[in-house]
C-alpha cells in the first residue's frame, strides 16, 4: 500500500495538464461519431494507447511488481473500470445527451471519490472542509454549463445515455480508489498492463455488437490516433503517477477544470460565444479547490 499522499508542484502541474488535454476530449470524440460507431471508437482509442504505452513499457524493461505482494485482480479491475467500459459507455451515451450533460457527470467523479477515498484509502480523511469545497466546486461547474447541461435533447434513448455517463464516472472514481490501493508497482507497467486488459473487452466487445468497422477515412484515422495517443496513452502515464503519489482525491480535482477548458477550447476552434458565468463558475471552481486542498496549498507556498 502506498504511503500518504505527496502533493508537489509537480502535482499541479500534471492535472492543470490533464485538465486541459481532457477538456478537449468530448469535442474530438463529437467528431469520430460523425463516420464510426461509438464501440469501435472506443476500440480504436484502446487500441492505439495499448501499443503506444505497450512500445514504450517494452522499451523499460517490462518490470510490473515491485514487491513479493501481488493483485492481478485488482489490476485487471483497473483496466476495466478506468479505460474499457467508461470508454464504451461515453461513446455510446454522447449519442443521445448533450456534451453539457457529459460534462457535468465527468465533473461528479470528484464527489464520487470522496467518500471512497475515506473508507477506502489511508490519510484520505472526509472532513467538512472539503465536503464543502467539493460541493462549492461542483456548483461552479453547474454555473458554467448552465440549464442546458439538464434540457432533453428529444433523443429516445436520452435517460439510458444519461446513466452511461454517470456509470462512466462512477468507475473512473472506483478505478481511482483500487489503482491507490495496488501493492508497490512499476509506474510504466501500471499503465500498460491494464490497457491490455481493456483493449482484450473492448475490441471484441466492438465486433460482436457492431460487427466489422468500416475503413477509415484519413481524417478520421487521424482522430481515432490522437484520441489513442493523446488523452488516453499520454494521459494515462500523468494520471497513474498522479494517483499513486499525490492520491485519488487530488486527482479527482482534473474533473472541475474539464468543463471549463472545454468551454474556453470551444470559443478558441468554433468561435463559441463565452458565457456570461464564466468568471463566477472560476471562481467557485477556484474556491473549492483551495477549500479541499488548503494544506498542499500552503505547503506549496511554504516551499518557495
Amino acid at each position: 500500500m502506498p504511503n500518504s499522499p505527496a502533493i508537489t508542484p509537480l502535482s499541479w502541474l500534471a492535472i492543470l495538464l490533464l485538465g486541459f488535454i481532457w477538456g478537449g476530449t468530448f469535442l474530438v470524440i463529437e467528431l469520430a461519431l460523425e463516420a464510426l460507431s461509438p464501440f469501435w471508437i472506443a476500440a480504436a482509442r484502446i487500441g492505439f494507447a495499448t501499443l503506444l504505452t505497450l512500445a514504450i513499457w517494452a522499451f523499460m524493461g517490462r518490470h510490473i511488481w515491485r514487491s513479493p505482494e501481488r493483485a492481478w485482480g485488482s489490476l485487471i479491475l483497473v483496466g476495466a473500470a478506468s479505460s474499457a467500459i467508461p470508454f464504451m459507455l461515453l461513446s455510446w451515451g454522447q449519442q443521445y445527451v448533450s456534451s453539457g450533460f457529459a460534462g457535468v457527470s465527468m465533473a461528479a467523479v470528484a464527489l464520487l471519490v470522496l467518500p471512497l477515498s475515506h473508507f477506502f484509502v489511508a490519510g484520505e480523511r472526509m472532513t467538512h472542509k472539503r465536503v464543502i469545497g467539493l460541493l462549492i466546486g461542483f456548483s461552479g461547474v453547474l454555473i458554467l454549463i448552465g440549464s442546458n447541461a439538464f434540457t432533453s435533447t428529444g433523443a429516445a434513448l436520452e435517460t439510458q445515455g444519461r446513466l452511461a455517463c454517470l456509470g462512466a464516472a462512477a468507475c473512473y472514481a472506483v478505478s481511482s480508489i483500487v489503482m491507490r490501493r495496488l501493492p508497490p508497482i512499476d509506474p510504466i507497467g501500471l499503465a500498460a498492463v491494464p490497457l491490455i486488459f481493456g483493449s482484450a473487452i473492448v475490441i471484441p466487445t466492438a465486433y460482436l455488437n457492431e460487427g466489422l468497422p468500416p475503413l477509415p477515412e484519413a481524417r478520421t484515422l487521424f482522430i481515432l490516433a490522437f484520441l489513442g495517443l493523446v488523452p488516453t496513452a499520454g494521459a494515462n502515464f500523468l494520471r497513474v503517477w498522479v494517483i499513486r503519489t499525490a492520491g485519488p482525491v487530488f486527482m479527482s480535482l482534473t474533473n472541475y477544470q474539464v468543463p471549463i477548458w472545454s468551454v474556453l477550447l470551444g470559443a478558441l476552434i468554433l468561435s463559441e460565444p463565452l458565457p456570461s458565468s464564466l468568471i463566477a463558475a472560476m471562481i467557485l471552481i477556484l474556491a473549492g479547490v483551495g477549500l479541499t486542498q488548503y494544506g498542499a496549498i500552503t505547503q506549496l507556498f511554504k516551499r518557495r
